[in-house]
């Protein structure tokens, strides 16, 4: 706020769109043709001489540290991060501060991390507390941040790791709420469902949100490419020079100034006409992408819910002129609308739906939410393999949800032992106890008298046994039929087939003769190796 009220002389200069800068009288509205250009002078050399990772909306710089880089974020990153963010935003920058907050939370968790020396499973658990601090205390949403962190950054939903990003929550939200208020950060009006029919409009809703998320993800990058291709300068001006096109378009259509949020609201209460909702979706997807694509810093989180929300509103109101009793509210399908789009552009469901009904708090509106969101998710889905975060680093070959190298490239056949002496399928229980009393194994396989494979007896099913004192069972009687690995397999299916039949061993071969023993240790034994020869 401070930054646009220097720049503008508004608070929020999207509220005054149009406005002449109290500072600058003479100018009158043409005073936003050179604001990014200003802003771009000051914060392009910044990023670039101290923290180029600060360029852009930094998400998928977070995801990736997490991923690959055991949690490690350089400490300036979180300084660099605020001022270039505050600039872009300040000077027009069309962004969100979702982005901004995320990286600056993270870097801020994984310094201290850094400092005490935590091990990297600690540091990642960190660096997720930082990013659902920031979430929840900027936008007042607690829950919306924890589940942020878990969904997007960390992809998991482990007790540890939850216990600790709630607790950073809720930290953060309590001391945010004691200085600031117990404020929502958007005021939206309250929205009901009028009749059952609505469902059906609500889950068309979805399906065009998984299509708009998903063309709001290309277009971004899309003009992000054009911006590379189309620069020949240094890099440290490109925002500035970009800014000045930038310029032109708040000129055009200064709603587009800044995070934009007293244009959503209005939209949502009905303040604008179909055409120019429309308008303003376009302009906010090319305006975004522009501020992105010259080098800008902010997130795309804000961005969505506009989006997502011209486009609920521009449905409602078609519907409500077609048939009132369709949309007795256009209003409400901009609600969903925003939560549908970052679902269909960002691809967690789980977020979208609980920030959604943080920012209403009407629960009221959870189910036709609950169901375009998931819609959308899942189109999105089917019609796209990454997301507006992912296809940052997909499009640098890094692809977070491929399988761990190492393992995807080491045979089965590298790694098994060999096959331990077998049991006989008339084995009794005593012999059976006896038998693993003395070796210690966790599993045995059964073998007849031909060679073949039965299956394995764990020694779990003997203990068991024993202590049902079931003395007529027989080692044919506890083996369990497990598959049998072959060569050449990789190690992460084999993985995958070992927790799948309990992880305690799986035998190798092939058909149906057994002639090798694979078990975890086996496995991590040759990962250990494979990651060292990479």
């Amino acid at each position: 706020m401070t930054a646009t009220r220097l720049f503008t002389g508004h608070d929020d200069y999207s509220a005054a769109a149009g406005a002449a800068n109290p500072h600058l009288p003479g100018l009158g509205r043409w005073f936003v043709l050179f604001t990014p250009v200003v802003a771009g002078f000051v914060y392009g050399p910044l990023v670039y001489r101290f923290a180029r990772e600060a360029r852009g909306h930094g998400v998928p710089e977070v995801m990736y540290a997490v991923a690959e880089r055991g949690g490690r974020i350089r400490p300036q990153v979180a300084v660099v991060k605020a001022l270039a963010s505050a600039l872009c935003i300040g000077g027009g920058g069309s962004v969100g501060r979702e982005g901004p907050i995320v990286q600056i939370g993270s870097a801020l968790g994984s310094s201290l991390g850094q400092l005490v020396r935590l091990p990297e499973s600690r540091l990642r658990i960190l660096v997720a507390c930082g990013a659902a601090g920031g979430i929840a205390a900027t936008f007042n949403t607690p829950i919306a941040g924890v589940f942020f962190a878990l969904e997007l950054i960390l992809a998991d939903f482990a007790v540890e790791s939850f216990a600790a990003v709630v607790l950073a929550a809720v930290a953060a939200s309590a001391l945010s709420r004691a200085v600031f208020g117990d404020h929502p950060f958007l005021t939206l009006p309250t929205f009901t469902i009028g009749s059952m029919g609505e469902y059906v409009a609500y889950a068309v809703l979805g399906l065009l949100a998984a299509g708009v998320g998903v063309g709001w993800s290309r277009a971004l990058y899309f003009i992000e490419d054009l911006c590379d291709r189309l620069w020949r300068g240094p890099e440290w001006l490109r925002p500035a020079a970009g800014g000045l096109l930038l310029g032109g378009i708040l000129l055009a259509l200064p709603q587009m100034y800044g995070v934009g949020y007293p244009v959503l609201g209005r939209a949502v209460g009905g303040g604008y006409a179909i055409g120019f909702v429309l308008l303003l979706l376009v302009g906010k997807i090319f305006a975004t992408s522009l501020t992105i694509g010259i080098g800008g810093s902010g997130g795309v989180f804000a961005p969505s819910l506009f989006v997502g929300a011209m486009l609920g509103e521009a449905f409602g109101l078609l519907l409500h002129s077609a048939d009132p009793a369709l949309a007795p509210s256009p209003g409400a399908f901009a609600l969903i609308g925003m939560g549908a789009v970052f679902a269909g552009a960002a691809r967690t469901p789980i977020t979208a739906v609980l920030i959604m009904f943080e920012l209403t708090g009407e629960y009221r509106i959870i189910l036709p939410l609950m169901l375009a969101i998931a819609l959308a998710a899942g189109v999105s889905k089917l019609i796209s393999r990454d997301t507006i975060y992912t296809r940052k680093l997909l499009r640098r070959g890094i692809d977070l949800q491929a399988p761990d190298r190492a393992l995807a490239r080491i045979p089965v056949a590298a790694a098994a032992g060999p096959l331990p002496a077998p049991l006989r399928p008339g084995a009794t229980l005593t012999d059976l106890a006896a038998r693993f009393a003395m070796d210690g194994s966790t599993a045995l396989p059964v073998v007849d008298d031909t060679g073949r494979l039965l299956g394995v007896v764990p020694a779990l099913e003997v203990e068991r046994a024993v202590q049902d004192a079931a003395e007529e069972v027989t080692a044919a009687d506890l083996a369990h039929v497990v598959p049998v690995l072959t060569g050449d397999e990789s190690l992460e299916d084999a993985l995958a087939e070992l927790t799948r039949h309990g992880g305690a061993g799986l035998p190798v071969g092939s058909g149906g003769v057994a002639s090798g023993w694979l078990t975890h240790r086996d496995l991590l034994r040759a990962a250990v190796g494979g990651r060292q020869r990479i």
